[in-house]
């Protein structure tokens, strides 16, 4: 039995991955500042959630509803809550799942020491999932963050943005959104 506990162990330990980064994982939305969830957004609140769809999706949507053109369509789209003016840019982020495939580099190095061979399964060290996000920020007028917790307008526009969320997961024809309006 002695002979065998280590033998289980590092099977173990070669089937497993370790994971070296976890995209996080969004149930309905949150507000965070953009900098802390991704490199490369501005420094103010964002709204973000999970895109299952696929790349420019959003960007259709938000063309398609607001009847853009392809004019400044992922920045100052302006739109209306309570008679006020408010804009919103949004942002297509990816965050990757990467992990360490032990297996693939366990048979690398017992083929290089055995026979002498350069590494084969190189590629298939280590693995990535890309998870997909949207990131929207706020602005008026009167105010530079629209989404930060101290913003007079903080419930109206979450209330929005919520629904814009809600019909953009939910329609598969963009051209229905016209209608709706």
């Amino acid at each position: 039995m002695k002979r065998f506990l280590p033998t289980i162990f590092v099977l173990v330990l070669l089937s497993s991955c370790i994971p070296l980064r976890i995209a996080p994982n969004i149930k309905d939305y949150k507000l965070t500042q953009g900098k802390r969830f991704k490199k490369g957004l501005p420094k103010k609140s964002v709204f973000v959630f999970e895109d299952p769809k696929d790349a420019n999706e959003f960007y259709d949507y938000i063309n398609t509803k607001f009847q853009l053109n392809d004019y400044y369509v992922d920045v100052q789209v302006p739109f209306l809550v309570s008679g006020n003016t408010f804009y919103f840019s949004f942002y297509e982020v990816e965050i990757p799942t990467k992990t360490i495939n032990l297996i693939p580099l366990a048979l690398d190095v017992a083929l290089s020491k055995s026979a002498d061979m350069d590494p084969i399964l190189e590629d298939a060290y280590a693995t990535r999932v890309g998870n997909w996000y949207i990131a929207l920020e706020v602005f008026s007028d009167t105010e530079e963050d629209c989404l930060s917790e101290d913003s007079i307008s903080r419930e109206m526009v979450l209330s929005y943005l919520r629904e814009l969320k809600n019909e953009y997961l939910t329609t598969d024809n963009y051209n229905e959104v016209v209608f709706k309006n």
